[in-house]
């Protein structure tokens, strides 16, 4: 079966028709990085990262690009608020962001380009804009630019408005713009704003428009049309509406499928930093741990609302517990072995737009059966449902057996491990030995160091507290 995505431009079921077969390429939108993400930025995150996995699995090459906004109103903002430089601001939440990839084992993408590192290739695109009378100067001498959307009959197609019923843009003022939904390209540098925050151009200085750096990164990382396009629902418009105009209209035929994940609500509202309803994901992994927390993010499926609740939180935990506690269980008795084949049926919801809770139920099946097949001791029909059970977790990004060991590529977390280990070895020398005090003085070592012992007939495990 192929895979078949819900296309948010067709609003119906597509399958995957690679541009260039056996690979697949996809641009999803990062972060505007005026301040940490909360778990509902990192549920997209999670989203491709699952997406990514599912496509590797099946022999496809895959080539994921994130952006970085590091120049935007919000990050002046808030380095004019805080006293610090807005680059440091940027960088510092971008550090934040690489620490929620890691802590959630989520692989960083193929490639993270910064807003600010392709100004050239920005003004590239705007220059042929004007040259194909899509663009235009501003006629107030601020020095914007901006898209022409009546020049373009198509504006509207992605979220299905008509331009007369849209409201006007609100990133400039109207005053230069010949039509108030006509949106910036490039923003003229302004009174006030930090000389460091604008590039000369043939228009003035200035920065760029928000809609503008995504369509210039994608272009040059994943050519004229590539596979898929993403992010929340909320950039469909109108951010990937404006993307995917001046795309079109620059001559480029852009995004296959676009796909875009609901959004996490907290208090029947969408979570935002704007409004303050957020919760970082450094704060919640010290409630539950890191491995819970992806869990709760990737069990519904893509396109459902996650109503977020401390207590649907709590349960989540509680389910992996069960699925964890099967897979420690069967690996003592047989090993751990490998993540094997995946079942068909699990194969079957995956390729059905990535339908995870559906999986999940096939997934939850087979340890059922594996739970009956541990009454039994030791067996190779054991063996081959923990294997399979392990292939299915190590879909989702949630095999307890690899986490925390550098499956998302982490040289440190590989060191982290190695050293874990030693201390741990250690200590059971220390115990054979009877030498009790040197026992206690390593564990209370590894507690200080935030690790958690559990000593079992079979050994002493550890995890990473609020890290698994």
């Amino acid at each position: 079966m192929t895979l078949c995505l819900f296309d948010s431009a067709s609003r119906e079921l597509r399958p995957l028709d690679p541009v260039v077969p056996g690979k697949v390429g996809i641009y999803h939108c990062g972060l505007t990085v005026q301040g940490p993400p909360h778990i509902g930025h990192i549920r997209k995150e999670l989203v491709f990262d699952v997406l990514r996995r599912w496509l590797e699995r099946q022999g496809l090459e895959v080539t994921i690009i994130a952006n970085v906004t590091d120049i935007d109103d919000k990050i002046l903002a808030k380095g004019a608020e805080t006293g610090k430089p807005w680059f440091a601001v940027a960088y510092e939440n971008e550090r934040a962001l690489h620490a929620a990839y890691e802590v959630l084992n989520c692989r960083p993408p193929t490639y993270e380009p910064r807003a600010t590192g392709h100004v050239p290739e920005m003004i590239e695109m705007i220059s042929t804009l004007i040259e194909r009378g899509h663009a235009y100067p501003a006629t107030d001498g601020s020095g914007d630019v901006y898209f022409d959307v009546r020049s373009w009959p198509a504006y509207g197609e992605l979220s299905n408005q008509r331009i007369d019923d849209m409201q006007a843009a609100p990133d400039a003022p109207p005053e230069g713009k010949r039509d108030p939904r006509d949106f910036a390209l490039w923003k003229g540098h302004k009174e006030g704003d930090p000389e460091s925050a604008s590039w000369p151009t043939p228009w003035g200085r200035g920065r760029p428009g928000w809609h503008l750096e995504c369509s210039a990164m994608a272009a040059k990382y994943l050519g004229e049309e590539f596979d898929i396009h993403g992010g929340g629902l909320d950039l469909r418009f109108p951010h990937h509406e404006n993307e995917l105009a001046q795309s079109r209209a620059a001559g480029q035929r852009f995004a296959r499928v676009w796909m875009h994940n609901a959004m996490l609500n907290l208090g029947n509202s969408k979570m935002s930093k704007s409004v303050g309803n957020t919760l970082s994901v450094s704060e919640v992994v010290k409630r539950v741990p890191a491995i819970a927390l992806r869990y709760y993010l990737v069990a519904a499926h893509y396109r459902s609302i996650i109503e977020y609740s401390e207590q649907s939180l709590a349960e989540a935990a509680t389910a992996f517990e069960r699925i964890e506690g099967f897979v420690t269980r069967a690996a003592e008795l047989v090993g751990a072995g490998e993540p094997g084949d995946v079942p068909e049926a699990f194969a079957a919801a995956m390729d059905d737009d990535l339908s995870v809770p559906a999986a999940l139920a096939v997934l939850q099946s087979t340890i059922g059966e594996g739970n009956r097949l541990l009454a039994g001791g030791a067996s190779a029909e054991l063996a081959e449902t923990l294997a399979s059970v392990r292939g299915m977790l190590d879909v989702l990004g949630l095999d307890p057996v690899t986490w925390g060991t550098g499956d998302s590529g982490s040289a440190a977390s590989d060191a982290l491990g190695q050293l874990v280990d030693a201390l741990v070895a250690e200590r059971a020398e220390a115990k054979a030995a009877k030498d009790w005090a040197r026992a206690d003085a390593l564990r209370d070592q590894l507690t200080t160091a935030g690790i958690e012992l559990e000593d079992t007939a079979s050994g002493t495990r550890w995890n990473l507290k609020g890290g698994r």
